[in-house]
C-alpha cells in the first residue's frame, strides 16, 4: 500500500513543476482533483509572493471556489475567450499521453477547458501512468432524461467493440445519483482494458443522451509525473511539439 505522505510528496512535486510553467499575464485553465488542488494552492502562493496577474478559468465549481478563496482571479471561460495553458490531473495516462479523466465527475468542463487552450499539461503521480487505458472506470456523462435507454445504447456499442459483459455503473452519492456541475448523471464503464480508445470514443460520441466521455485523446502535450523522492519525470508527445 502506498504511504499517503509519499503520494502527497509525488503530487506536490508535479504541482511545483507545473507552477514553474506559468508566466505572468497568462490566461490559465485550472483543473479539478487532488493533484490539481495542490497546484492551485502552490500557484496562489507564487502569485502572492511575486505579485503578478493571471486570468483563470476553472473546470469545476469546487476549483473555482478554492482558487477564489486563495486570491486568484477566476472568470468564466467565455469572458476570457481562449486560454494559453491548462494544468489538470488525470486518472490514467498512457505512453501516447492519452488520458482517462472524470474520477471527480468534472470531465465535461475539463475537456471544454483543455480544448480551448493552446496547451494542456497533466500533473500526476507515478500510479497514474499505465501501459494501456481502461483499468480505471471510464466515466460517461449522460443527461438524466432517458438515461437507462442511453445506457442500453452504450452497452450495444460495447458489444460491437467486443467489450461485452462489462458492468455499466450509475455513480451515486448518499444512495442518490451523483449530479455533475451541469446537473447530469455519470455512468462508469468497468472495461478493464481499452484496446482501441479511438474506436470507443467514436462510438460513445455518436450516442444520443451522451454528453461527454472521459477519454482525452490527442489533447495533452506534456505530462509531469511526480516521484516519491520529490523529483519529476516529463513525458512528451514529440509529434505535438
Amino acid at each position: 500500500m502506498t504511504d499517503p505522505a509519499v503520494t502527497d510528496l509525488s503530487k506536490d512535486a508535479a504541482a511545483r513543476a507545473a507552477v514553474a510553467l506559468v508566466e505572468p499575464g497568462m490566461r490559465l485553465g485550472l483543473g479539478t482533483g487532488s493533484t490539481a488542488a495542490i497546484f492551485v494552492r502552490r500557484l496562489a502562493q507564487r502569485v502572492k509572493e511575486e505579485g503578478f496577474a493571471l486570468r483563470c478559468a476553472a473546470t469545476s465549481k469546487a476549483t473555482a471556489e478554492l482558487a477564489a478563496s486563495l486570491g486568484l482571479h477566476v472568470e468564466e471561460l467565455d469572458e476570457i475567450g481562449w486560454l494559453d495553458l491548462t494544468i489538470d490531473g488525470a486518472d490514467e495516462v498512457d505512453p501516447d499521453l492519452n488520458l482517462i479523466k472524470g474520477g471527480g465527475a468534472a470531465h465535461l468542463r475539463e475537456k471544454i477547458v483543455a480544448t480551448a487552450s493552446d496547451r494542456m499539461v497533466v500533473i500526476a503521480d507515478q500510479g497514474k501512468v499505465v501501459d494501456r487505458l481502461g483499468a480505471f472506470h471510464l466515466p460517461v456523462e449522460v443527461i438524466p432524461f432517458g438515461w437507462q435507454a442511453t445506457r442500453t445504447l452504450i452497452q450495444r456499442a460495447l458489444d460491437r467493440l467486443e467489450l461485452s459483459r462489462r458492468p455499466i455503473l450509475l455513480r451515486k452519492r448518499d444512495d442518490q445519483p451523483l449530479l455533475t456541475d451541469e446537473g447530469n448523471y455519470v455512468l462508469d464503464l468497468a472495461l478493464e482494458a481499452i484496446p482501441d480508445p479511438e474506436a470507443l470514443a467514436a462510438e460513445l460520441s455518436s450516442i444520443a443522451g451522451m454528453v461527454e466521455h472521459g477519454l482525452f485523446l490527442n489533447i495533452c502535450q506534456l505530462a509531469i509525473i511526480g516521484c516519491p523522492d520529490g523529483s519529476v519525470v516529463e513525458l512528451r508527445r514529440e509529434d505535438m511539439e
